[in-house]
């Protein structure tokens, strides 16, 4: 059970911030990635469907017997956990817990903002979370739907992007914010141009380190760290577009990826 690898499912690409959070955390352990190329973005999406979505990427994960699930997609994390915590009898962690518990702790006037797609501004699930942390947090969202496909095309520094950015933020700017929760997996890409739009005072969080940590904190209470001296074997799918799917993730992982495959669920 030690040497079983760690699987991560996302939309996409943008769960590979969190990929790369947990090389550095957990360099022993082997990751099994998902990204669900062919039905990306989820943010769109009704919650019913992005919960058969993440059951069936999970069941894909759970063929090369995983001992953990990490949803490194925060619509998904918003809609799905408790569905598939039911469903499957290992630990599975999202993305929003980790990250609202860093805002809170970051923050000092009490004004947190939260951006992220439709689906997850609309669960409220951030919200709920530092709000059950701390009662008196005061928390304003942003649905930013346009982020995802501009990040997928790799357009992070393009004229219309900061346009973009400069709609969707100066709303959270004007509230006085002083702690902004990057609340989907593919946003971490735009950190730059998000803080310029934001300023030099608000801190920006991104859950992917928070994620690592739990994972690590995890797998040692239950003694399946992994013990092995062995090069880890990473072995990354996606569900379409897989040469896209390397270029665009290779930026988001800051490293080759390798072996990349086509991910057929029959």
């Amino acid at each position: 059970m030690k040497n079983r690898p760690i699987g991560i499912f996302d939309s996409g690409v943008g769960g590979l911030t969190v990929v790369k959070q947990i090389f550095k955390r957990l360099p022993r352990e082997e990751i099994v990635y998902l990204g669900d190329t062919a039905r990306v973005p989820y943010g769109t999406k009704s919650p019913e469907t992005i919960k058969r979505f993440s059951v069936e990427n999970a069941e894909f994960l759970m063929r090369f017997k995983v001992k953990l699930i990490v949803v490194a997609c925060n619509t998904a994390s918003s809609t799905s956990l408790d569905v598939l915590r039911e469903k499957f009898n290992i630990p599975i962690i999202g993305v929003i817990k980790p990250g609202a518990a860093k805002a809170v702790t970051v923050t000092r006037n009490n004004k947190i903002g939260v951006i992220g797609t439709h689906t997850t501004v609309k669960s409220r699930a951030y919200e709920k979370e530092i709000k059950r942390i701390s009662k008196g947090m005061e928390v304003v969202s942003k649905a930013c739907p346009m982020f995802v496909p501009l990040v997928e095309e790799g357009w992070v520094n393009e004229d219309v992007t900061a346009a973009i950015a400069k709609k969707y933020l100066s709303e959270l700017a004007k509230k006085r914010v002083d702690t902004l929760v990057l609340g989907c997996t593919h946003y971490p890409l735009l950190k730059s141009m998000i803080s310029k739009v934001m300023g030099k005072n608000v801190k920006i969080i991104d859950s992917a380190g928070s994620v690592a940590d739990e994972a690590h904190d995890i797998l040692m209470a239950l003694g399946k760290l992994s013990k092995s001296s062995k090069r880890p074997n990473h072995r990354f799918f996606a569900t379409d577009a897989v040469e896209h799917f390397v270029r665009i993730g290779e930026k988001f992982l800051g490293s080759k990826i390798n072996k990349a495959r086509r991910a057929a669920y029959v």
